[in-house]
C-alpha cells in the first residue's frame, strides 16, 4: 500500500506545531523558499517555489489515515503539489510525498502592510534547530529568500497561532542569523 506524506518547510518543520508522528528528516531537490503574501492571508509566510539548482530541508510526514482534510485546512493558501521524485529520505516503503506551494501569480512581495511575523519565524528557526542544528538553521536562511520584508515584532502579543516560546540562545541564534542577512524589523 502506498502511503501518502507531506514535506514540511516551514512552520511544519517543528513538531511542537502539529501531531504527525511518523515524522523524518528529509530534503527537497529542485526548490527554494520564499516569503510572500497571497490575497488568503494578511501576513506574509513561506511558500516552496521551484529552483533547478536548490535542496531545502525539512521534515517529511505520513498523512494518518490518508486523509488530507486537517491538513489542507491549515494549508489552506497553498496548492498542493506531487514532490515524490524530489524528496530524498531515509524512509524504505512505497510512498507518495506532496509539497504545499502558492501557485505562480498568486503569491506576491511582502510589504509594511502584509508583513512576515516575528513570531512565525521564531517558530521555524526553533523547528530547523531543533532537527538539523545551527546549520541547519544558516541553510534555512540562505535556501530562503524575500530577507528584504519588513518583519513585524509580534512577539509580546503573538498573532501566529502555533507561536512556540523561544529560549534565550534560540533568539539570540535567531536574532543573528536575521543580522546576518539584513532583516528590517518593525515595531506592532
Amino acid at each position: 500500500m502506498i502511503k501518502p506524506f507531506f514535506f514540511g518547510y516551514g512552520s511544519l518543520v517543528n513538531r511542537a506545531t502539529h501531531h504527525y508522528e511518523n515524522a523524518h528528516r528529509a530534503s527537497a531537490a529542485g526548490w527554494r523558499r520564499a516569503w510572500r503574501y497571497t490575497t488568503h492571508r494578511q501576513v506574509a509566510f513561506l511558500t516552496a517555489i521551484p529552483c533547478p539548482d536548490s535542496r531545502i530541508f525539512g521534515l517529511m510526514a505520513e498523512v494518518p489515515n490518508g486523509d488530507w482534510v486537517a491538513l489542507d485546512e491549515r494549508e489552506y493558501a497553498y496548492d498542493r503539489v506531487g514532490a515524490t521524485h524530489h524528496v530524498d529520505h531515509a524512509l524504505d516503503l512505497p510512498h507518495d510525498v506532496s509539497i504545499y506551494a502558492i501557485p505562480d501569480g498568486q503569491h506576491f512581495t511582502p510589504t509594511p502592510e502584509h508583513p512576515i511575523l516575528l513570531s512565525y519565524l521564531g517558530t521555524v528557526v526553533q523547528g530547523y534547530l531543533n532537527e538539523f542544528g545551527e546549520d541547519g538553521v544558516q541553510a534555512f536562511f540562505d535556501t530562503t529568500d524575500g530577507w528584504s520584508a519588513p518583519i513585524l515584532d509580534d512577539r509580546a502579543d503573538p498573532v501566529y497561532p502555533r507561536a512556540q516560546t523561544l529560549a534565550r540562545s534560540e533568539k539570540s541564534l535567531l536574532e543573528r542569523q536575521m543580522q546576518r542577512v539584513g532583516c528590517h524589523v518593525i515595531a506592532p
